[in-house]
């Protein structure tokens, strides 16, 4: 009678380490759960895409100018800190920018004249243009046109060189390179 007992207790034993080992595990695995979820909807990246990166120089008038597209796929706000052409900064009394929500598909072009309130057609659609005097903000899902007058010291002699453009945010750089062209007009 004594052994049929003591197996009855055995049996509860090992009955019990399992419901321990089961509630452990699925306890583990709700952490986990809740932890990958609470990482996945709280934390948002910054992502800006460049494009349509141009830089010209008008043997015409002796002066340079870049044009890039920036559009925000990421999750969060940008705020551009700083534009530098060749790894020099570029004033911000030289940048023009429109922010917008269109799809744009059509490349941008050399203008003859930038200044504050420029209408510049880009495909069908005509955007004016302000002149940047500080840091500029993009929001989430938004497109900016950016000009930038005379960037580094661009001549004559570059055209056909590559040269870089970096944009500074508070947690990137994006970085993009285009040959200089020559303005044909």
């Amino acid at each position: 009678m004594f052994k049929l007992l003591r197996n009855r207790l055995a049996l509860s034993t090992v009955v019990t380490t399992l419901i321990i080992l089961v509630v452990a595990v699925l306890l583990a695995t709700v952490v986990v759960y809740y932890a990958t979820n609470v990482v996945g909807t709280r934390v948002q990246e910054e992502s800006l895409h460049l494009t349509k990166h141009h830089i010209w120089y008008d043997a015409n008038v002796g002066a340079s100018q870049a044009a890039i597209m920036i559009i925000n796929t990421g999750g969060r706000d940008v705020v551009i800190d700083k534009i530098t052409c060749r790894g020099q900064e570029s004033a911000w009394t030289n940048v023009y920018y429109n922010v917008t929500t269109n799809a744009i598909s059509a490349d941008l072009e050399y203008q003859l004249t930038l200044a504050n309130g420029t209408s510049i057609a880009i495909g069908s659609t005509s955007y004016t243009f302000s002149q940047a005097s500080t840091d500029v903000l993009l929001k989430s899902g938004q497109t900016m046109l950016l000009y930038v007058a005379s960037p580094d010291s661009i001549s004559v002699n570059d055209v056909g060189l590559t040269v870089s453009t970096t944009l500074f945010t508070a947690q990137a750089m994006y970085h993009r390179e285009a040959n200089v062209e020559a303005v044909t007009l």
